[in-house]
């Protein structure tokens, strides 16, 4: 079985002057379509109830996370570890009650704290 750090390794050589002339092609903007098909396709296999093809979109999807990451670092912009890092951040502020010492919550109050704290994040942006 394969690792994600292969998958990335994938991705980079993809995008290295020994890769795919396709790949190192890409841009950002090049690639919305595909994302966007990826994207329709992990819908439909869900409301398929199509695992297996769901577990395939997801890669597909997961790919994208991944080169739109590698195009992002070759320009400088940022790494994929801070798509990682940035990630977790937020999930770990957005879940008080699970991270810190906020009590158990029903669905419903875990839905309306996460939305305070985006509303909050967002009120604190330029």
């Amino acid at each position: 079985m394969h690792t994600f750090e292969e998958l990335v390794s994938v991705v980079e050589k993809l995008r290295s002057e020994q890769g795919c002339p396709w790949d190192r092609k890409q841009t950002m903007e090049s690639l919305k379509s595909c994302l966007q098909e990826e994207t329709r396709e992990v819908l439909e296999a869900i409301d398929h109830q199509d695992m297996e093809n769901l577990c395939e979109e997801l890669g597909d999807l997961l790919f994208h996370v991944l080169i739109y990451s590698q195009i992002a670092r070759e320009q400088g912009y940022f790494r994929l570890e801070d798509v990682v890092d940035g990630i977790c951040e937020k999930m770990i502020r957005r879940h008080p009650h699970v991270f810190g010492n906020q009590g158990p919550l029903t669905p419903e109050e875990s839905l309306n704290l996460w939305n305070e704290i985006k509303k909050q994040e967002k009120a604190k942006k330029p």
